[in-house]
């Protein structure tokens, strides 16, 4: 096996015991971003000398007895959304900032303290605005998409061109590319992880979070950017409001990966909603991953998904305006330098009215309510994360067996606002393959601050099905 090829936990145990250093791991993946990345696109931008010169700090630092932590020594990718000192950000447009950042931003800054190595800016769906990530290509089809926003994180961390890699996620686009992918993606709660130098969509629905091959891998890194905030490895008895309240230890202390014993956790598999209008070979993947959660011991519940006919009009009640708002100079001075798809979104957000808005802030209020009321009944929810495997490469609109067209982007965000909208934790793992050979993904929603529980049961199904791989070939 190549350094490459291993997970983050993997690779962090080689370190800590002698038997792999930093500089070999870098130089791997370095290796292995030279050996795909001509076919794959993932990133904007390699800083392979500072990666390097990284390395051998972390390599000095260990050997010294200066060990930081898991992710000492790591190489990862950082969404372009996401500010690095010394890097630009470009967020995948012509309109992007001309300079480098002088800082870091909250979240890079404290991988940095954790003495991961940056490999570089991995590329995005135009300022996160869309669902496919048009410069890059899916890792496992090249002529299929790559999943959006965070294409390129998905596809780095896939393809071992990153041990992980961050994203962000403002209507999916951190679990939707994971899908796709076949790699692990956590959304945590809206305000656990500081959103400080991260280009904004919508401010209201943004969120940052991990991209990794696997869900311990997906507990270390939060560990890493939220830290301890409550006891180890407890979970919140209560749901707080998700603007509020101290967020309990983000899943460190996961079982162990010969257990997998969920019993007493209730899991809620929705009756509406989330199996409306999804390909019968996700359907039939996902709810084989429910199944191996109940041989883990789960008792399942029905549940009814709270005001499930006003969640589109949510999504982009919300997110339509606060991105037009957030981008009203450029677009007022620099139209002509947005790709056409993302001007005519930030030109039509000009023409919702205040009135509108207003009703999908109430909207998302009422949500917020009801689902904390819901995870009353259950500890977790169970659905697929997106409703169809990764589409081919400009395909626009699929259609239905019940007659419905529908657009690609409002596919794939579909099934994974709800979790923007209420602010609360959403991991998406792989499942599958559907019928076509192309992975899916199992969605798990939790209470506000509670990661703990959904890595717990993510980790739970990842050790009963022997589901973790190492990247995927990436064919020529």
């Amino acid at each position: 096996m190549q350094p490459y090829e291993l997970t983050l936990a993997g690779a962090a145990a080689a370190i800590r015991a002698g038997e792999l250093s930093p500089v070999e791991l870098t130089e791997s993946v370095l290796g292995r971003i030279g050996a795909v990345e001509d076919r794959l696109g993932a990133y904007v931008t390699l800083a392979a000398d500072s990666a390097r010169r990284s390395a051998v700090r972390a390599e000095r630092e260990i050997a010294a007895g200066r060990h930081r932590g898991p992710l000492h020594g790591i190489p990862f990718g950082l969404k372009d959304l996401i500010d690095a000192s010394g890097l630009p950000t470009t967020a995948s447009s012509r309109v992007g900032a001309p300079h480098p950042p002088a800082t870091d931003s909250a979240v890079a800054a404290r991988l940095s303290a954790a003495g991961a190595v940056l490999l570089g800016k991995t590329h995005t769906h135009e300022f996160g605005y869309g669902l496919t990530t048009p410069q890059t290509r899916n890792a496992r089809d090249h002529a299929r998409i790559a999943g959006g926003s965070s294409g390129g994180s998905a596809v780095a961390v896939a393809a071992g061109a990153a041990t992980f890699a961050l994203g962000t996620d403002t209507g999916g686009s951190i679990r939707v590319p994971a899908a796709l992918n076949g790699v692990v993606g956590l959304k945590p709660t809206y305000g656990l992880l500081p959103l400080h130098g991260v280009t904004s969509l919508s401010w209201s629905l943004d969120h940052v979070g991990p991209l990794t091959r696997t869900v311990e891998d997906a507990a270390l890194v939060l560990t890493a950017l939220a830290g301890h905030q409550g006891p180890p490895g407890t979970a919140a008895t209560t749901a707080p409001t998700v603007r509020s309240g101290s967020p309990a230890a983000p899943g460190a202390d996961l079982p162990p990966p010969e257990s997998a014993d969920l019993t007493g956790l209730r899991i809620g598999i929705p009756r509406q909603h989330y199996f409306e209008r999804v390909d019968p070979g996700v359907e039939a993947s996902v709810r084989a991953a429910i199944d191996q959660l109940r041989a883990c011991g789960a008792e399942l519940m029905d549940i009814d998904i709270p005001m499930a006919r006003y969640l589109q009009a949510t999504q982009w009640g919300l997110m339509v305006p606060e991105a037009t708002a957030a981008h009203e100079q450029t677009l007022r001075s620099v139209p002509e330098l947005y790709g056409e798809d993302v001007r005519v979104l930030l030109e039509a957000g000009a023409l919702v009215p205040a009135g509108d808005y207003l009703r999908a802030q109430r909207a998302r209020a009422l949500m917020r309510e009801a689902w904390t009321e819901l995870f009353q009944q259950v500890d977790v929810v169970a659905a697929p994360s997106v409703p169809m495997a990764a589409v081919r490469a400009g395909q626009e609109s699929v259609e239905w067996p019940d007659g419905t067209v529908e657009a690609v982007s409002d596919a794939y965000v579909r099934l994974c606002a709800p979790a923007n909208i209420t602010g609360i934790p959403a991991l998406s793992l792989p499942v599958g393959p559907d019928g076509t050979g192309l992975p899916a993904g199992l969605q798990l929603m939790g209470r506000p601050f509670d990661e703990a529980t959904v890595l717990r049961v993510g980790r739970a199904y990842e050790t009963a099905s022997g589901s973790v791989g190492g990247p995927v070939p990436v064919a020529a």
